[in-house]
């Protein structure tokens, strides 16, 4: 399985490396949002959460459904700016249709490949969005329903909040990072010019790679979701993350410019192993449906019913493979109100390799 973009007569300058502070600020919110996801960032997600004002990370909860288990499209700018104030200006000119059926993604959508209708306009998307919502509880549930009922109230909120993490500690933090991300963009730039953009994208990350035969050309993506876009009329942008690792995000939402996000080179997890344990979890993981599963159980706790729609397969199998995980201690569950949450552990899954790992949060 793969994403596909198609990039068949696109000039090479429509193809961009550049970083972006949206982006990163979107990823490090990410990191704080599922620590576990990143081990190597440890340090920082400790002390950055620890300074933070509790009305802050208050906010940041009531939010992280745009960042948690999935990245809102919104958060990956096609067009870079040099900072985060022109960035959140370019969200205050998109439409309030389009904002809301991004930042309401919620969870890996079975609709995103299609292009469903915004939950504004669509009732059907609405009541989808709400119940989806309701899975992760009532405050989830009321700042989805303020939103429906006041995009432009909510998208000022989101604004303040993005402007109060740039203040607490993002720019303290793009500072440092910043530099780096544009030397890296500036060498993967500077390796498309000399050498082409085969060695580029897969200079940018070995899960990429550049396919040219008589149908045309497309650059390959490399994860457990099967999309396709293309990039005729638009372009491809890159965006470096120092913050990514091991996710590598590829926007390909119909109507939206194609942008991947990959994370700058970082050396590998470790991990112990058992021996009868992992037998039995690698078992587990080893059927395909059970493996595209984890992908999702990564990103953030899921119901049953919601695991179904995103593979549409019925919720008795869903059932039985979750059986099959949990027995292998490679699930966590919670119960919140009638809804049973499930969850990857993934300091489990860390353990037993960070090949598997990388794969499933890519």
């Amino acid at each position: 399985m793969s994403v596909t973009i198609d990039i068949t007569g696109l000039p090479q300058e429509r193809i961009v490396f550049c970083p972006s502070p949206l982006a990163e600020l979107g990823a490090a919110l990410h990191a704080l949002a599922e620590p576990t996801h990143h081990p190597r960032l440890h340090a920082w997600t400790t002390t950055t959460s620890a300074a933070l004002k509790p009305e802050l990370a208050d906010r940041l909860h009531e939010a992280d459904f745009m960042w948690n288990s999935t990245r809102s499209d919104m958060l990956l700018p096609a067009r870079p700016r040099e900072t985060l104030a022109e960035e959140l200006d370019d969200l205050d000119r998109m439409d309030d249709e389009k904002f809301v059926g991004s930042a309401l993604e919620i969870s890996c959508n079975s609709k995103y490949t299609q292009g469903a209708p915004s939950p504004l306009v669509d009732e059907r998307m609405r009541r989808r969005a709400l119940d989806l919502a309701a899975a992760r509880g009532p405050r989830q549930t009321a700042f989805v329903e303020r939103m429906l009922a006041d995009p432009p109230g909510t998208r000022a909120w989101i604004r303040r909040l993005l402007e109060d993490c740039e203040e607490a500690f993002f720019a303290d933090t793009w500072r440092r990072v910043g530099i780096q991300l544009a030397a890296d963009a500036r060498h993967k730039t500077e390796l498309m010019r000399r050498k082409g953009l085969a060695d580029a994208v897969s200079a940018a990350s070995s899960a990429m790679a550049l396919e040219e035969d008589e149908r045309g050309s497309r650059i390959v993506v490399d994860k457990l979701v099967q999309g396709y876009t293309s990039a005729e009329g638009t372009g491809v942008t890159f965006l470096p993350t120092a913050f990514g690792w091991p996710h590598l995000f590829a926007l390909h939402a119909p109507g939206w410019q194609p942008v991947v996000q990959y994370p700058v080179p970082a050396g590998d997890l470790g991990g112990a192993a058992a021996t009868e344990l992992v037998k039995l979890r690698l078992e587990a993981i080893a059927h395909p449906m059970r493996m595209r599963l984890c992908r999702s159980l990564a990103r953030g706790a899921n119901t049953t019913s919601e695991l179904a729609d995103a593979y549409n397969i019925s919720a008795p199998e869903v059932s039985r493979h979750l059986a099959v995980m949990k027995k292998a201690g490679l699930l966590t569950t919670q119960r919140r109100g009638r809804y049973v949450l499930h969850q990857l552990d993934v300091s489990v899954v860390a353990r037993l390799g960070s090949d598997f790992l990388e794969s499933v949060l890519r």
